[in-house]
């Protein structure tokens, strides 16, 4: 699968062109020793750029076009994967998807945002860039109370860079779709594990993002607004979003520090975008830990923890004059 380069990757994407015009060529074995240096080297400079990202480096991570999708994670993690459609009140929204499935065997929901992937912009456009409308987010509340109804598990995929901010979803209520879910998902009945595996932007991600347990990529980011809006309210200049992104504490690592997370979820060296099977692999035992730790417990006291673990958020100690 070929790989955008990033700005800031120029000497990761001189090392794969050198790795591509080697491989061409016909095996020889001094060829495929020289293949195999320029691969660990490769390994050592993706190690050394992504050990020192800053935030807004990770923001380009994580709205990376080869990102892996809500689907391609279910597809290596899941199986008999069956998706439900539509919100029984407009319509479908193909930005949000809804499936039930078997997460080692254990039945499972999947809600997750699908920004369409691989650079395939009739995809993106089908998915309307993983801008969800009201639809969407009642279509992720019908499937949720399904499986409450059911004892099966939510698990919600976070990546959006918000909730679809056109007129039609104005007029069909999005605020208010997205407090409704927030409202249902805190008293909701069954073990809800979320993971902000791409962009976690504003409402628009929070809006199936109440659980008991947050999870979150390496180089994902999780944010009340984009560095871009921010920098447009704050300083009346978009270019000072690198700034702001800086300000808005949006990284995984600043986001276990504030609680607003519960744990980093690690990446391949270079992104989740170099090697889906590898990224959903070191997915796979922090999800399935949090999993069994949340379904082991008392379901009043789940709701209880729940509960009391959103309430905290944004708590600060009040300085004595």
């Amino acid at each position: 699968m070929p790989i955008d380069i990033l700005d800031f990757e120029k000497p990761i994407g001189a090392l794969l062109k050198e790795i591509d015009a080697l491989s061409a060529q016909p095996r020889t074995r001094e060829r495929q020793q020289a293949i195999d240096a320029l691969e660990r080297r490769l390994e050592a400079t993706r190690s050394e750029i992504y050990g020192r990202l800053t935030p807004w480096q990770r923001v380009m991570v994580a709205r990376h076009a080869n990102r892996p999708t809500v689907l391609e994670y279910a597809s290596r993690l899941f199986t008999e994967v069956t998706e439900i459609s539509g919100d029984r009140r407009f319509a479908d929204d193909h930005a949000m998807v809804t499936a039930f499935a078997r997460y080692k065997e254990t039945p499972v929901l999947i809600v997750g945002h699908h920004k369409g992937g691989g650079g395939d912009t009739k995809q993106k456009v089908y998915r309307n860039f993983g801008y969800a409308k009201p639809e969407g987010y009642r279509k992720a509340l019908r499937a949720m109370k399904l499986a409450e109804k059911f004892g099966c598990p939510v698990l919600a995929f976070v990546d959006t860079p918000a909730a679809f901010p056109g007129v039609e979803s104005e007029e069909r209520g999005v605020a208010e779709a997205i407090a409704v879910n927030l409202r249902e998902m805190a008293a909701l009945d069954t073990p809800i594990i979320v993971i902000v595996h791409g962009e976690g932007g504003s409402g628009g991600a929070l809006g199936i993002a109440v659980g008991d347990r947050i999870l979150m990529h390496e180089f994902a980011i999780y944010s009340v607004i984009p560095p871009e809006g921010c920098a447009a309210i704050l300083w009346r200049d978009s270019n000072r979003k690198v700034e702001a992104a800086e300000a808005l504490k949006l990284t995984a690592p600043d986001l276990v520090r504030f609680e607003v997370i519960d744990a980093i979820v690690p990446e391949p060296p270079g992104g989740a975008h170099t090697d889906h099977d590898r990224a959903a692999a070191l997915l796979d035992e922090p999800l399935a830990r949090a999993l069994a730790e949340v379904s082991a417990m008392d379901p009043a006291a789940r709701l209880e923890a729940r509960y009391r673990k959103f309430r905290a958020m944004g708590s600060v100690g009040i300085r004595e004059s």
